[in-house]
């Protein structure tokens, strides 16, 4: 009689299959590759423009976004790095406590020598404007507006900047008074104020601007023959405000509560207004002063500031991100449509300006020059 052969006294489990473990991060990684294309597609289909210039790593990351929920993670994990090692990220430094600086007015991104020949460039750009801007019977006066780290230097505790960046200030004075372009130098009236940029921002405070503004303005008047008529209104706020200073959301701090960000400055809310004349079917006085630069035009009520200056009501296309040339692009864009009562234009942008690495619309430009 057989007797059935025992069980193996250690039994062999049978090996568990990963199957659903691969299949849920093969979904994953599906997901993550149509939520891309579904971004990038977006992009593309919106304008085509930025996707030609998304050259960086940061704008490739603007285009791209984040996945549903990463924002979040990526806001707070940004906060516990300032609670826990005062590190802003790779675009802003903090000098004295409170004080933020923007990593790229302190050296040049792309490296001196880069820096050296779009500078270059962009001299000869600015000679051939001008030029541009005489035949046309247009006056032209510019206003480089110094960085904040030059003017609060006592605030950045140690903080190192270019000093190719820094020489490069005066030699472009030097440059305009060569090529018989009138121009300001904002640096006297700036340093003369106790603070004249916002502590987490890159841009000048209403105290600067409004000195940059009468600066500029005092220039500005003798060579449209005097003051306007034209009068202004100043709607001012009854209390300080706390204001979101760039920085503080270039740090990727925006949102959070206030012990996980740096303080923010406090401003009273203003609107500088042109009084209007009243009559029904009155379009307002004739263009005669037309502001084209970058983000510092669109700061603290600047062109308000400067139209109460001059008694005119200021034709405006400055815009963000303008730089050194976005705005002059787009004004002579439409230089056929200029009214004829313009008698000039003042061209601000900032220092960095001057440093950065030509935009592709600057580069188009320069190429182009006789």
């Amino acid at each position: 009689m057989s007797t059935a052969a025992p069980p193996p006294a250690n039994p062999t489990a049978p090996a568990p299959s990963h199957r659903p473990f691969a299949l849920v991060i093969g979904l994953l990684i599906v997901a993550g590759f149509a939520w891309g294309a579904l971004r990038l597609g977006g992009a593309l289909r919106a304008d085509g423009s930025d996707w030609r210039d998304a050259l960086t790593e940061r704008a490739m990351n603007r285009t791209l976004g984040a996945l549903p929920g990463q924002s979040a993670w990526t806001r707070w994990g940004a906060g516990l790095r300032w609670r826990l090692l005062g590190d802003l990220g790779p675009e802003v430094a903090q000098g004295c406590p409170g004080w933020l600086f923007y990593r790229n007015g302190l050296r040049p991104p792309a490296g001196d020598a880069a820096a050296a020949a779009a500078y270059a460039k962009r001299i000869a750009l600015m000679r051939h404007w001008a030029a541009v801007f005489k035949a046309q019977g247009v006056q032209l006066l510019v206003a480089t507006v110094p960085d904040k780290s030059r003017i609060a230097a006592d605030r950045l505790c140690g903080l190192p900047v270019d000093a190719a960046m820094r020489a490069r200030f005066d030699d472009w004075q030097g440059r305009l008074a060569a090529a018989g372009v009138a121009h300001v130098d904002l640096r006297p009236a700036l340093a003369a104020l106790p603070q004249p940029y916002y502590r987490t921002d890159v841009h000048m405070a209403p105290d600067g601007a409004e000195a940059a503004a009468d600066a500029i303005g005092r220039a500005a008047l003798p060579l449209l023959g005097g003051k306007g008529p034209q009068r202004f209104t100043d709607e001012r706020g009854e209390t300080p405000e706390p204001r979101m200073g760039d920085l503080v959301v270039l740090a990727g701090l925006e949102g959070l509560p206030a012990s996980w960000h740096p303080p923010l400055d406090r401003v009273r809310p203003e609107r500088i207004v042109p009084v209007a004349s009243g009559g029904l079917l009155d379009d307002g006085p004739p263009a005669e002063v037309l502001l084209a630069g970058d983000s510092n035009g669109l700061r603290s009520e600047f062109a308000g500031r400067l139209g109460r200056q001059l008694g005119r009501e200021i034709w405006t296309l400055s815009h963000d991100g303008g730089y050194f040339s976005g705005a002059m692009l787009a004004a002579l864009a439409k230089r056929g449509q200029w009214p004829r009562s313009l008698k000039l234009v003042v061209w601000t942008f900032s220092e960095l300006s001057l440093s950065l690495p030509l935009s592709a619309d600057e580069a188009r430009a320069a190429a182009a020059l006789p």
